[in-house]
C-alpha cells in the first residue's frame, strides 16, 4: 500500500469537522403555521425540485456518451459527485451566501442561515410566500448542484478528480453564490437594476460556460487534440438518454421557477418545450444545409442549446417567440462550435459555445422579446419599444461574463498551484476511468466505417 499523504487525508478530515460541528446546531420545529402555505404549490415545487435533480444524472449520461470510452466513468462521476459536494456545502453555508441577509447587494451574510439555521422554521421567502422556506432552499440547491457539473464537459479527459472536487467547492462559493445573490436576491444589485433572469441564464449557464472556457485555457490541450485525432463518441444512445432526461428535468428547472402551481408555470413549461424542439431541428437542418447527414448528436446538442437559451426568458416571453429564440440560438452556437474546432481551444464537449454562448443569446433575446403581457412582474423588451431594458440585459451580461471568467480562471490557477490540475500524459493515454477510479467502462465498441 502506498504512503497516504496530507492531501489524501484533508478531504475526509474537513468533512468530519463539518459533520461534528453540525451536531451542536440546535434543533428547531419545522414549518410553523403550516396553514398559510398552498398545498398545491408545495406539491408542484416538490416535483419540480426532483425534476431539476434528475438533470444531473441526465447531464452525466449526456457528457459520458460523447467522450472516449476510456473516460466515460470519470466524466459521469465528475458531474454526479457535485450532488454530494454541493448538498453539504449548501446546508453549511452556500444557501446563506446566496439568499442570506444582503451585504451591500453583493453577497449574503454567511451567518444568516449557517447550517440551515432558521430555514426549516423560518418565514417563507419574500418572492415565494406560498411555500415553506425550506422547500425554496431545496429547489435552489438543485440549481447550485448542476452548475459546476456543466463545466465538466470542457475539461473532460484530462483533469484530476480531486482537483475537480476542489473546483466545485471554490466555484460554488466564489462564483455561483455571488452571481445568484446579485440576480435573484431582492437586494442584489443586478436585481435592483431590473435584470430579468427567470431560471438561470446568467446564474447557471453563463457562469458555467465562462468557467468552462477558463478551465480549458488553464488545462491546455489534450494529446489527442494536439495530434488532431478524431475521438468517436463512446455511446450515442447514452447521449439520447441524457438529452431526454435533461429535457424532462428542464420542465422543473423553468416551470418550477414560477415558484407555484400557476399560469406562469404553464407559460414557462410551454416556452421551454417549444424552444427545445425548434432548436433541435434548427441545429440538425443547419447541418444538412451544409452538406452533413442529419445526426442524433446534432439534434440532441441543438435541443440542449434551445433549453439553455430559453432558460432566462421562459417566464417572460410568449410561446411563438420561443420558436425564434430556439432557432437563432442553435444557429449561433452551431457556428461557434464550427469556428472553435478551427482554433486551438480544447473545450472537449463544446461547453462554452453551447452553454456560455447559448446563455448569452438567451439573455439578450429576453431583452428583446420579454413582455408584460406574459408576466406583469417582468418588463417589455426592445421589440415592444423598451430599448432601455435591453441595454440593462447587456450590462448584466458583460458583468457576469467578466466576473465568472476572471474568477474561474483564478480558481483553476490556484488549484494548479496547490495540487496538479492535470493527469500525467501516461494517465491520459491509459484513460481516467482506470487511472483515477480503478474502474472500467464495459459498454459497446462502435466501429466507424467509411
Amino acid at each position: 500500500m502506498s504512503k497516504v499523504t496530507v492531501k489524501q487525508i484533508a478531504p475526509f478530515v474537513l468533512l468530519a469537522i463539518v459533520a461534528c460541528a453540525a451536531i451542536f446546531v440546535p434543533s428547531l420545529p419545522a414549518f410553523n403555521d403550516a396553514g398559510k402555505y398552498s398545498t398545491a404549490d408545495i406539491a408542484w415545487i416538490l416535483v419540480a425540485t426532483a425534476l431539476v435533480f434528475l438533470m444531473t444524472p441526465g447531464l452525466a449520461f449526456f457528457y459520458g456518451g460523447m467522450v472516449h470510452r476510456k473516460n466515460v466513468i470519470s466524466t459521469m462521476m465528475k458531474s454526479l459527485v457535485a450532488a454530494g459536494v454541493v448538498s453539504v456545502l449548501w446546508v453549511t453555508v452556500g444557501y446563506s451566501l446566496c439568499f442570506g441577509d444582503s451585504i451591500g447587494g453583493f453577497i449574503g451574510n454567511p451567518s444568516t442561515h449557517l447550517f440551515f439555521k432558521g430555514v426549516m422554521s423560518g418565514a417563507p421567502w419574500s418572492l415565494a410566500p406560498s411555500i415553506p422556506l425550506a422547500l425554496f432552499a431545496l429547489f435552489q440547491l438543485m440549481f447550485a448542484i448542476i452548475t459546476p457539473g456543466l463545466v465538466v464537459g470542457a475539461v473532460a479527459e484530462r483533469i484530476k478528480f480531486t482537483a475537480y472536487v476542489l473546483f466545485i467547492v471554490l466555484f460554488s462559493l466564489l462564483v455561483y453564490a455571488p452571481i445568484a445573490h446579485w440576480t435573484w436576491h431582492p437586494e442584489g444589485f443586478l436585481f435592483k437594476m431590473g435584470v430579468l433572469d427567470f431560471a438561470g441564464g446568467t446564474v447557471v449557464h453563463i457562469s458555467a460556460g465562462c468557467a468552462a472556457l477558463a478551465g480549458a485555457l488553464v488545462l491546455k490541450r489534450r494529446q489527442a487534440h494536439l495530434e488532431h485525432k478524431e475521438i468517436p463518441p463512446a455511446n450515442v444512445p447514452y447521449v439520447l438518454i441524457g438529452t431526454g432526461l435533461l429535457w424532462f428535468g428542464w420542465f422543473g428547472f423553468n416551470a418550477g421557477s414560477a415558484l407555484g402551481a400557476n399560469a406562469l408555470s404553464v407559460a414557462a413549461f410551454a416556452t421551454t418545450n417549444t424552444a427545445a424542439g425548434a432548436a433541435g431541428l434548427s441545429w440538425m437542418f443547419f447541418d444538412v444545409m451544409r452538406g452533413k447527414k442529419p445526426s442524433a448528436l446534432g439534434f440532441c446538442i441543438g435541443a440542449v442549446v434551445g433549453l439553455v437559451a430559453i432558460t432566462p426568458a421562459a417566464g417572460f416571453v410568449a410561446v411563438p417567440q420561443s420558436i425564434f429564440i430556439g432557432v437563432v440560438a442553435a444557429i449561433i452556437s452551431n457556428a461557434a462550435v464550427y469556428y472553435k474546432q478551427k482554433s486551438t481551444l480544447d473545450d472537449t464537449l463544446d461547453v462554452f459555445p453551447c452553454h456560455g454562448i447559448g446563455g448569452m443569446v438567451g439573455m439578450l433575446l429576453t431583452g428583446i422579446f420579454a413582455t408584460k403581457t406574459v408576466n406583469p412582474g417582468g418588463n417589455d423588451g426592445a421589440f415592444y419599444g423598451n430599448f432601455a431594458f435591453f441595454f440593462t440585459q447587456v450590462k448584466a451580461l458583460v458583468i457576469v461574463v467578466g466576473y465568472s471568467f476572471i474568477m474561474s480562471f483564478a480558481i483553476f490557477k490556484f488549484i494548479n498551484f496547490i495540487l496538479p490540475l492535470r493527469v500525467s500524459s501516461h494517465e491520459e493515454e491509459l484513460g481516467l476511468d482506470a487511472t483515477q477510479h480503478n474502474e472500467e467502462y464495459a459498454g459497446p465498441v462502435h466501429a466507424v466505417t467509411a
